[in-house]
């Protein structure tokens, strides 16, 4: 196991010892290049020790990276009650200069709208109107300790429809199911629980994936969903060397090719409207007139279709608990989980139960008797999505405990 981390160390020193070197020659070609965006919780749910090591801990993710106009650009954002600008993209151009403003930000308080904060960011920085280069990775680190005042799920989902990749990093207070869904597929590569005070164990795995992701070796797939996923590739060509033809075939029916011409700067392209379930074959195929490039390609198959509940059954109903089971039961391949969310229907403290994926059934305790409720059952699946069905339940009413009957009384007559 030693062995096998100080290898992984090496091999990260080495590459980026050689984007740093390429960046510095102005080599745009082979120097990685996107846009980082650093989503920090700055709320007063989070102790200010809390986010000091936050801070320490992004100043020394960005350390090693490589830095500048033709590289790596980075922007630091605050969650709080309004979301807040710390630097945008462009505003510093060196390493160092990012570092020292990560090491200047203050905490800025107020409540958590993550949500909030996420379409500001898609809409302030990572559109092209705000200073976001076009044809470049976008990537996203999210650092939080897993509470949010509003939903996250819907414009995460939108910037990951952009095609940002991104990266959770939850201080051990997160739903699972609610951040697996929230990271890049699959969750397993891009979400990360760790303890606060343990951050840097996390540090050079996560600096490896930022690079891989702005800076792929290969053609590979993400975000795969029942109905589309995304192609990313290294830049063989450049904007005035040539262009690429992008290629899709389900497997099964080879006379159905899709086709898409991108400029030559492009680095990512995402497939929509596919069906559920199924292989499919994409090459890449870059036209240069300068050099040969040889054709990649890849397999890939779509996620099983995203078929929330269809039928709720409550059984086992008693006093103070009852049974809750639903069909179809997804497994692990096409769901995160279930959420299973019960309420009195005039009102009342409502309980939340999650069931992992592959189970279709749990037990709801605790409750009132004599009483009615909505239950509600939502799959939660890897694209972000949601799909829910209700029922009502009613609990039977205890068993009144009788008084006891008097005894007798004597007949006084004689």
């Amino acid at each position: 196991m030693l062995c096998w981390t100080a290898a992984l160390g090496l091999a990260l020193s080495l590459r980026l010892a050689l984007a740093r070197s390429d960046a510095e020659r102005g080599s745009p070609a082979a120097a990685p290049q996107g846009d980082l965006l650093f989503l920090l919780d700055s709320s007063a749910s989070v102790s200010h020790y809390e986010f000091s090591r936050v801070r320490e801990f992004v100043g020394q993710l960005v350390a090693p990276l490589p830095m500048g106009p033709g590289a790596l650009r980075a922007s630091l954002v605050h969650v709080s009650s309004r979301p807040y600008t710390e630097f945008s993209f462009g505003q510093h151009g060196s390493g160092q200069a990012v570092q020292d403003a990560i090491r200047a930000a203050a905490q800025r308080m107020g409540d958590t709208n993550t949500g909030l904060a996420l379409s500001y960011v898609k809409e302030q920085l990572f559109a092209e109107a705000a200073g976001a280069r076009p044809g470049v990775p976008k990537v996203l680190v999210w650092v939080t300790d897993g509470a949010s005042s509003d939903p996250v799920g819907p414009p995460m989902q939108e910037l990951k429809d952009l095609g940002v990749t991104v990266f959770i990093v939850s201080t051990g207070r997160g739903n699972l199911l609610e951040l697996s869904a929230a990271a890049s597929a699959p969750a397993e590569k891009h979400l990360r629980f760790v303890d606060v005070d343990d951050l840097r164990i996390i540090t050079q795995e996560l600096q490896a994936s930022i690079l891989g992701a702005v800076q792929p070796q290969q053609l590979h797939a993400s975000e795969v969903t029942a109905r589309g996923f995304r192609l990313a590739w290294p830049p063989l060509l450049t904007a005035d060397s040539g262009y690429y033809v992008v290629e899709l075939v389900p497997s099964a029916e080879p006379e159905a090719v899709r086709r898409q011409q991108l400029p030559g700067d492009a680095t990512g392209w995402s497939w929509a409207g596919l069906r559920p379930d199924t292989d499919y074959d994409t090459a890449l195929l870059p036209e240069s007139n300068e050099r040969l490039l040889g054709p990649q390609r890849l397999r890939v198959r779509t996620l099983p279709d995203e078929a929330g509940p269809e039928r709720i059954v409550i059984s086992h109903a008693r006093p103070r608990s009852l049974r809750v089971s639903w069909a179809p039961a997804l497994g692990p391949a096409s769901a995160l989980g279930y959420r299973v969310q019960l309420g009195p229907l005039r009102g009342g403290a409502a309980q939340r139960v999650d069931v992992p994926a592959g189970h279709n059934s749990t037990t709801l305790q605790g409750l009132a008797p004599g009483t009615a409720y909505l239950v509600t059952v939502t799959a939660a699946f890897r694209s972000g999505r949601e799909r829910a069905m209700s029922a009502k339940a009613c609990t039977p009413a205890g068993e009144r405990t009788r008084a006891p009957r008097p005894a007798p009384r004597a007949d006084a007559r004689g």
